[in-house]
C-alpha cells in the first residue's frame, strides 16, 4: 500500500537536509534536492519496517500543516 508522509527540507553549506515530522528522528540529507528526497523516502520505508502496523497506521494518519508567517525582522 502507498501512503504519503511529510517532508521537512533545508538547505545548508552541505547540500539538503530532510527530515520527516511524522516520524521522530527519521531524518536523511543529500547533496541535491533529487538524492536527499530519495534518501529519506528510504529512511522513511526502512523506519516503517520496524514498526508494528497499528502504530505505522497512527502515526502516518496524522495530518501535519506547513506554512508561513510574515514577520517584523
Amino acid at each position: 500500500m502507498s501512503r504519503k508522509a511529510s517532508v521537512v527540507v533545508e538547505t545548508d553549506e552541505h547540500g539538503f537536509y530532510v527530515w520527516c515530522p511524522e516520524l521522530k528522528g527519521c531524518q536523511s540529507q543529500g547533496a541535491t534536492l533529487e538524492e536527499a528526497l530519495a534518501n529519506i523516502r528510504e529512511a522513511i520505508e526502512l523506519y516503517l519496517e520496524t514498526l508494528p502496523g497499528d502504530e505505522r497506521e497512527a502515526l502516518l494518519s496524522r495530518a501535519i500543516l506547513t506554512t508561513t508567517v510574515e514577520v517584523n525582522a
